[in-house]
């Protein structure tokens, strides 16, 4: 496991960007993409756990005054920020008349939570609640008409929370990784039993660290550089976070090594049939290493759902290229449901 140390047990470890590195921008890597079609205020909102959540909010300057127009909420991948692919989201859906929030998620990027880059996925399920909340209590916004988008690891947190919220009107996922299992049994399932526990133990014996004031670990997330030999995926996320391609200096990507173990009791797709009648749409890159995760959710789902497969795409290419995320698809889901 890749470790990442600070000093400093309060903010996160600066992570690298490599300023020579050439990124791949082919297929339209548009991840800083601004639209002058559309308005973009930030905007701030409590959740339930009284943490103030930053966001993105994106209005249609074409929206007649006194309508009402649906909304759709924006997760960023999974140890991301707002800036990275969730801005790009909402502004495209924007562009087809929808009110749209991008957020960060507590603990990430602008958004309060102590230590930083701490997994908790009630709370980050919590958030997509309180999105709702904001969203629905503004005069320009239909709240019976409300959506999510969630991409990576927020697809888990959105159906997480839509299993037990029922404001969420239509749930889309884009590459979409089931937090859970990737922390429990790995991609493939290539991580044993025995190895979850070695995990766990080095977890559970840092929390003495921590707790008598020593250095905080981080773990997982983006190699800060390339190794001699970079994996494929490796190489696939570096590509993204830490190039001009999507660099954010506002985040990591590495998760505090003492709270990512509690993936280990996430579990989102466990009575994910209970969100039918609501649609549910699965989009997943043909070439994805984490296309098994849309294909177990589908499985598990009860109508309606879709399981779209957009070809010659892998993980991260339905991050930001705007030429293969397939936004007509997305519009007519959210256009027939909301």
């Amino acid at each position: 496991m890749n470790m990442v140390s600070a000093s400093d047990n309060l903010q996160a470890p600066k992570s690298a960007f490599d300023k020579n590195y050439k990124p791949d921008m082919s297929r339209g890597a548009d991840n800083f993409y601004q639209s002058d079609k559309v308005n973009m205020q930030k905007v701030e909102f409590k959740n339930q756990y009284n943490m103030t959540v930053v966001g993105n909010l994106f209005v249609p300057k074409n929206l007649a005054q006194n309508e009402k127009a649906p909304a759709i909420i924006v997760g960023h991948p999974m140890g991301a920020v707002k800036e990275q692919s969730a801005n790009l989201y909402a502004t495209k859906m924007a562009e087809q008349g929808f009110v749209t929030l991008a957020m960060d998620l507590s603990f990430w990027g602008e958004s309060e939570g102590l230590p930083r880059n701490s997994v908790s996925p009630d709370i980050y399920a919590e958030d997509f609640s309180a999105a709702v909340d904001y969203l629905g209590t503004r005069d320009f916004v239909d709240k019976d008409r409300i959506g999510v988008i969630g991409i990576c690891g927020s697809g888990s947190f959105a159906i997480s929370e839509a299993k037990i919220d029922s404001r969420l009107k239509a749930i889309a996922t884009v590459s979409m990784y089931d937090m859970g299992t990737a922390t429990r049994s790995a991609l493939g399932h290539s991580q044993s039993v025995e190895q979850r526990k070695e995990i766990i133990k080095e977890a559970s014996n840092q929390r003495y660290s921590e707790f008598l004031g020593q250095e905080r670990k981080y773990t997982s997330g983006t190699a800060d550089k390339l190794s001699e030999n970079p994996s494929d995926i490796e190489k696939e996320f570096y590509d993204f976070y830490r190039t001009t391609r999507g660099y954010s200096a506002n985040t990591t990507t590495h998760p505090t090594l003492t709270s990512n173990v509690k993936f280990m009791n996430f579990y989102p797709f466990n009575d994910i049939e209970t969100i039918s009648p609501r649609p549910l749409l699965f989009i997943a890159g043909e070439d994805a290493h984490s296309k098994e995760f849309s294909e177990d959710a589908y499985k598990l789902a009860a109508e309606p759902k879709e399981l779209y497969i957009v070809p010659n795409a892998g993980h991260v290419d339905l991050y930001d290229r705007t030429d293969v995320i397939p936004f007509a698809k997305l519009t007519e889901f959210f256009k027939d449901n909301l």
